[in-house]
């Protein structure tokens, strides 16, 4: 298996490369879902009628696997009621009217680092998850109940979805605060090295992070092919350490931790400020959208605000997704709000938004070909179709990431990612039932 060097050259569609954030008219109102993370939701500790500032703990972490939740508006509470999710779940969130002062809470100052516990406890403080992906809490990551012997910290700066960039501009305009991250980190962490990974497509960020190297040598700037999914957790460890991670195994299994660019420089920020992650910088993008460009929302303002702060539509949108093109979900409505883990939202008039017209397979074995990791999907429809799940593991559905090349590259545009995500979902029905 030719791992984590196949892939596909995805459209780039960077639109808003090199676009300063622009700071985001405070929303009349914020709904703040009080699971933004993997693991428990938080439990809120608001009430209708409380005011809150930017800032305040609205919901307390719940467990081990769990974040804390924050206001990002100075107001008053409406609701504590349940919304629906892009999985189609519902789950708990606060409602919160702005007064439009953004007055920052009391509470919101700098932590002090003397020692490893600080500031793990620091990193839990501030509601940090992972930033370009599921959302695992950072705290946890970092050795919650116990050091680890960390021998690469990765940072992933590849941002190969096509349209995204709001990772980019902020290793470039953000990196004094990943700077004072990485600082704090490699000192009470004891790290022995990290590694930023940039696709060769972003000089800026390229040049940025290379500055930050210059400075400490324990960093150190890799400069990667422009080739998806570049970013995916396995694919980049390999890529940046040649070691390989096994099935149900994680990066610190190998002694890699992995983090996202913008986790880094949210957490650089809280370590200076307090400020706990109340906002987020996103990409907004799409053939419907009147005025790409990136923006700096509160979380919890609905995708319809963020969508009229970049000029409104210049076409129905037909399909409105939570990040990229490949990997994207898709929200529910416009109401949805922006969340800690949402980097890119993007809207698509119908021509984009319509799906292929699907034929029967050809058997020619381009899925195969450009997986990540070799699996083989026309044996994973198989076995699924003659409900042979003996075959579907043999075909490595258990290792598929759901980046979607094999969809990219399907001449007869099977649903090949689908049809993978229910192969999945029955290998783990059947553990669950033995």
């Amino acid at each position: 298996m030719a791992f984590g060097l196949r892939g596909v050259h995805a459209p780039h569609r960077k639109n808003t490369a090199g676009m300063s954030p622009v700071i985001m008219d405070t929303p009349k109102t914020v709904t703040i879902p009080t699971v933004m993370h993997i693991g428990a939701p938080a439990t809120a500790v608001v009430k209708k009628g409380d005011h809150v500032d930017k800032g305040t703990l609205i919901a307390e972490q719940n467990g081990v696997v769990s974040s804390p939740v924050y206001s990002s508006v100075s107001g008053t509470v409406t609701a504590v009621g349940e919304i629906l999710l892009s999985s189609g779940k519902t789950a708990p969130a606060i409602t919160i009217e702005a007064d439009g002062e953004n007055t920052v809470a009391a509470s919101v100052v700098p932590p002090v680092i003397n020692s490893r516990e600080d500031l793990i406890n620091a990193i839990r403080l501030s509601g940090m998850v992972g930033l370009g992906g599921a959302g695992f809490p950072t705290y946890v990551k970092f050795g919650a109940d116990k050091p680890l012997e960390i021998q690469e910290l990765i940072i992933n700066g590849a941002e190969c979805e096509p349209y995204i960039t709001s990772d980019s501009i902020t290793m470039v305009e953000g990196a004094e605060d990943i700077a004072f991250a990485l600082e704090a980190l490699i000192k009470y962490l004891n790290i022995e090295k990290v590694i930023i990974g940039i696709e060769k497509n972003k000089p800026d960020a390229i040049g940025s992070m290379k500055k930050i190297a210059e400075a400490n040598d324990k960093i150190e700037v890799k400069v990667l092919p422009s080739q998806y999914p570049q970013g995916g957790e396995k694919v980049l460890v390999y890529h940046t350490t040649g070691k390989k991670i096994a099935l149900g195994k994680l990066p610190i299994d190998v002694g890699c931790v992995v983090c996202n660019s913008t986790t880094i420089a949210s957490i650089g920020k809280y370590l200076k400020t307090g400020m706990p992650l109340v906002e987020k910088c996103i990409t907004v993008d799409g053939s419907a959208v009147k005025e790409p460009k990136n923006i700096i929302a509160p979380i919890g303002a609905s995708l319809q605000s963020v969508f009229e702060f970049a000029g409104g539509f210049k076409a129905e949108p037909k399909k409105v997704l939570y990040g990229g093109p490949m990997m994207g979900i898709t929200v529910p409505s416009l109401d949805a709000p922006v969340i800690k883990n949402t980097n890119a939202v993007l809207a698509f008039a119908e021509k984009e938004a319509n799906a292929p017209k699907t034929t029967a397979c050809i058997k020619c074995g381009a899925c195969i070909n450009h997986c990540p990791f070799g699996i083989n999907p026309p044996m994973i429809a198989k076995g699924l179709k003659e409900n042979d799940l003996e075959l579907v593991k043999k075909a490595g559905a258990e290792l598929c990431m759901e980046c979607g090349c094999c969809s990219f590259v399907c001449p007869a545009k099977r649903p090949i990612v689908q049809n993978n995500k229910l192969a999945k979902a029955a290998l783990r029905t059947a553990k669950e039932v033995k």
